[in-house]
């Protein structure tokens, strides 16, 4: 009973109490001064705020080599791009897997693996749709390069979103970083992107659901290769 519970009522991140309190304002606000429905859609609204910013404990799988998604969605992309040049990594070409956050994910970010933060780049930009391809030039991102104890480099993008309008960062640059620590969020539909080394292969597939923290996105000790997945 209490796990059921538990699972319900979640931990909400000290970022959202702002915004909670914003809508729990206005929903009192229209309950004064509007015909009741409104303040009834305050109330659904003040309720979708406080879920959006839920921060749910996470187990992540602990093994050299592993790439965990950092964040909560649907897997979008799965494709070979260029790097971005803010990132600075040693390859000139990546495989790139993109994980879309809808306004109803976890929009709390975590690390992919362990390591120590190389660089961190803020680049403002436009909020186009983050599920489109071109807003990983266009859009306002922050884009983190963390180095594992082997010199291997790993870099993954915060992408802003239609509705997005604040990336915010919990690390600076020089911090050690475990896989799945939480280092941002992004508020209100986003994404973020994650580099492979060359070489390497997504253990996901386009589609695949994806939980920050815990997903393997792929396994850069091994020479797995692609895989592909299907609707059942």
């Amino acid at each position: 009973m209490i796990e059921s519970i538990s699972s319900i009522f979640v931990p909400i991140h000290k970022e959202g109490y702002r915004f909670i309190a914003i809508f729990a304002a206005l929903a009192l606000a229209m309950f004064l001064w509007l015909p009741e429905m409104f303040g009834w859609i305050g109330v659904i609204l003040t309720l979708w705020c406080v879920y959006f910013f839920r921060d749910p404990e996470r187990v992540t799988p602990i093994q050299k080599g592993l790439i965990i998604s950092p964040a909560d969605g649907h897997v979008s992309m799965i494709e070979t791009v260029k790097v971005p040049p803010e990132l600075a990594l040693d390859d000139d070409e990546a495989v790139r897997i993109s994980v879309f956050m809808n306004v109803f994910d976890v929009h709390v970010n975590r690390s992919p693996i362990d390591g120590r933060i190389d660089k961190i780049s803020y680049i403002p930009g436009k909020f186009i749709n983050a599920e489109l391809d071109k807003a990983s030039e266009h859009n306002e991102r922050q884009a983190l390069t963390v180095e594992t104890e082997d010199g291997i480099k790993i870099g993954f993008v915060q992408i802003a979103g239609l509705v997005a309008r604040r990336i915010v960062k919990f690390v600076n640059e020089g911090d050690q970083l475990l896989a799945g620590q939480r280092f941002g969020l992004i508020r209100f539909g986003s994404r973020v992107d994650v580099y492979l080394p060359k070489g390497h292969e997504a253990l996901v597939c386009v589609g695949q659901k994806a939980v920050a923290g815990e997903t393997v996105l792929a396994d850069i000790s091994s020479d797995h290769k692609h895989r592909t997945g299907r609707t059942s």
